[in-house]
């Protein structure tokens, strides 16, 4: 539960234990970081864990999935077309038909507890910043940076996803849903994904290379490296005032270097 994965997990494994659920299910892709701390969430504290994978079946299983598989989840494969419709009433009602009562984290674990756990990040930076950043692919840990920033520094959110203007959108339905719809202190910065989620080119692979290499930082091309390629980017660029402190999130997500060959790279 690497990253913001704890964070987003925290108040939902709280719920689903309040509530007496013993099933957690979830969605994701084969990568899922997601995927992956949900089944480490369940073993650690004694659930039983159903990860709906989008797309078809792959065998041997790649280093995500057989973690996964390794730490007790239950590995459900649903086609792309109904994997579109995951949040339907049909779909929900055929999965509890078939697995029976659960508790449902939607993809990417974002939600209103979600967004209250990830709020906590803040009270945790014991140094003064103008800025906060973080990786964006469903906006829950962005909308849980606002909240906890109570309308004080600049939260920046980098999309790493192609065509992801519909982020602010979520962003601020998120945070609506959580009391916190006067916040403007916020962006998301929607060019720095490099072709799309989990694409990537020479330049970012270098970037990451040597970022890591110099810091001894380990970091990832999916997320955390598409945020900090941005960040040095706009630094260059004179976005952020002189002498400004920036705070950068790492997500975690590190154990999707084990499956990197498997990626796209453009």
């Amino acid at each position: 539960m690497s990253g913001n994965k704890w964070h987003k997990l925290k108040y939902n494994l709280q719920k689903a234990r309040n509530e007496g659920k013993e099933t957690l299910l979830t969605f994701g892709g084969a990568y899922s970081n997601h995927i992956y701390a949900v089944a480490a969430a369940g073993k650690i504290f004694n659930f039983k864990t159903i990860g709906i994978i989008r797309g078809e079946e792959h065998l041997p299983l790649n280093p995500t999935l057989s973690f996964a598989k390794d730490n007790g989840m239950m590995i459900y494969y649903l086609d792309r077309i109904s994997y579109r419709k995951k949040s339907s009433p049909e779909i929900i009602n055929q999965l509890q038909e078939k697995f029976g009562d659960f508790y449902l984290l939607p993809e990417g674990g974002t939600n209103e507890l979600a967004v209250k756990g990830c709020s906590e990040i803040i009270s945790k930076i014991d140094i003064d910043f103008d800025y906060i950043c973080c990786p964006c692919g469903t906006g829950g840990t962005l909308a849980g940076l606002i909240s906890g920033l109570n309308g004080n520094k600049f939260a920046l959110g980098f999309a790493v996803l192609k065509g992801a203007s519909f982020l602010k959108e979520d962003v601020n339905s998120l945070l609506n849903n959580s009391g916190n719809n006067s916040s403007q202190n916020w962006d998301i910065n929607i060019d720095y994904h490099f072709g799309g989620y989990a694409k990537m080119n020479p330049i970012l692979l270098e970037f990451v290379n040597r970022f890591s290499s110099l810091t001894k930082i380990l970091i990832e091309p999916i997320y955390t490296g598409k945020m900090l390629f941005g960040i040095y980017d706009l630094a260059a660029k004179a976005f952020f005032n002189e002498g400004s402190q920036i705070i950068a999130v790492h997500t975690g997500g590190l154990q999707g270097l084990k499956g990197l060959s498997d990626r796209t790279i453009e």
